[in-house]
């Protein structure tokens, strides 16, 4: 990853979305990382690995949740009983 300072980047924008195409380019302010930016396909990539994890999640959630007997009223009920 390419590393570049805020002043510098303002001033190079243009180079540094070109530079962005082929590798993330960290922008830094003081010395500290700030911000990221990547081609869109690489941010399309890493939103659908986030989407698909995200599914995978929640299918194998609601299996052992179904496996355990959890429906949706059951988890109801321990919800009103926490309340209590």
């Amino acid at each position: 990853m390419k590393t570049i300072a805020a002043r510098e980047a303002r001033n190079r924008f243009g180079s540094l979305l070109d530079a962005a195409q082929d590798t993330s380019v960290c922008v830094t302010k003081k010395g500290k990382a700030v911000g990221v930016l990547m081609s869109m396909k690489q941010y399309e990539r890493l939103r659908s690995a986030a989407w698909e994890r995200l599914a995978a999640t929640m299918d194998r959630l609601g299996a052992e949740a179904a496996e355990n007997d959890l429906t949706e009223a059951a988890l109801a009920k321990l919800l009103k009983e926490e309340k209590q």
